[in-house]
């Protein structure tokens, strides 16, 4: 048995195909792995998985009709989960073409590739056949401080180049399924953090530049709220899904852990201060720098995740604190891979974004 991930070699993804050969129900089938190896991407966070038969990894575009057809006929996966993605607001803002090419058109080609294929196949493993696409919850918006969480049944109300493209990606998933009958799934989760997690992103950004000297750039009062989902919590409940899940269903994933970003920089703050202190005895809060927030940023943003727990039985395993405490951990325990993909391109996109932060 084979699947097939896209997006494999970037944040989610990577520790998605880690967990999911590491896991004792799932190791034995054999991974396709495609991702295109931009920015975000990073073999390294594959690098346990070399000299493994059951990865396979192949670098390419989901917008490239030739080679999905090529591991589609090659590898006949039973299941295809679509983590290939531009994923940061900020540099959507700056660039947003790219976003509307890898997620919208990117989506479509990779859906009618899939089509094509799938149409063609005997009646059993067409009908086992599922095609997970994996999104985000800022699609549906911003909320105010005492509105109800996001629920399944929430519009579409994005207010970014970025949550944009993903609702668009999000449509045309539906779409393929109550137009072709292609048998999807879609979940939409809240902001993940955890290993691997590149540092361009708040919480990653917050343990790197403090133990590098460097300012924490917060934007505005810092008062903006995320629900925070660790990423091998959302790695089981994608599983889940896949396993369980209804066609044609939607299912947000959340971690049940609000928290204002200012609050997650004083917390990493603490943690940093009791296992890696300041040669000088200061507390790392001191570094901390509001700036300008960015164009139409988000208040808050909540999952109510009952439908998942109610109908699959899945909830978050990790809490904050606890998730919080492995993933500094973790970046304490893996300088080299940080210095590694702080490159030259990285270090000029944090000069953009927050001039001498």
């Amino acid at each position: 048995m084979t699947i097939l991930v896209t997006g494999g070699a970037g944040f989610i993804g990577s520790n998605f195909v880690l967990d999911w050969l590491a896991s004792s129900e799932y190791g034995d089938e054999t991974v396709v792995n495609l991702d295109k190896l931009s920015y975000a991407g990073n073999l390294q966070n594959l690098a346990s998985l070399q000299g493994d038969a059951r990865h396979v990894f192949v670098k390419g575009d989901i917008a490239d009709t030739v080679l999905l057809g090529q591991l589609l006929s090659t590898h006949q996966p039973r299941a295809i989960l679509n983590f290939a993605a531009e994923s940061h607001v900020d540099r959507s803002i700056h660039g947003p073409e790219a976003f509307v090419q890898n997620n919208i058109v990117g989506t479509f080609q990779l859906l009618e590739s899939v089509r094509t294929w799938w149409s063609a196949l005997p009646e059993a493993p067409k009908a086992q056949f599922r095609f997970l696409h994996v999104s985000t919850d800022e699609i549906y918006g911003s909320l105010a401080k005492d509105d109800p969480a996001f629920t399944e049944r929430n519009p579409h109300e994005p207010n970014s180049p970025y949550s944009a493209s993903k609702a668009a990606s999000d449509h045309l998933v539906r779409a393929w399924h109550h137009t072709y009958g292609l048998p999807v799934l879609t979940t939409n989760c809240s902001n993940n953090y955890g290993p691997y997690h590149f540092p361009e992103k708040l919480i990653p950004l917050m343990i790197v530049n403090a133990l590098a000297g460097k300012s924490l750039p917060v934007y505005g009062d810092g008062q903006q709220i995320r629900d925070w989902l660790y990423v091998k919590d959302h790695c089981s409940a994608i599983r889940r899904v896949l396993e369980a899940g209804r066609v044609g269903e939607t299912y947000n994933i959340g971690g049940w852990n609000e928290q204002a970003n200012i609050d997650i920089v004083r917390t990493i703050c603490g943690l940093l201060d009791a296992q890696r202190p300041r040669a000088d005895g200061k507390p790392y809060v001191e570094q901390m720098a509001f700036v300008a927030d960015r164009p139409g940023h988000d208040r808050r943003y909540a999952i109510d995740a009952s439908k998942i727990e109610k109908e699959l039985g899945w909830k978050p395993a990790e809490t904050f604190a606890s998730g919080i405490a492995k993933t500094v951990q973790w970046y304490l325990s893996n300088q080299d891979w940080v210095a590694n993909v702080q490159s030259g391109g990285y270090r000029d996109w944090l000069q953009t974004q927050y001039g001498r932060a």
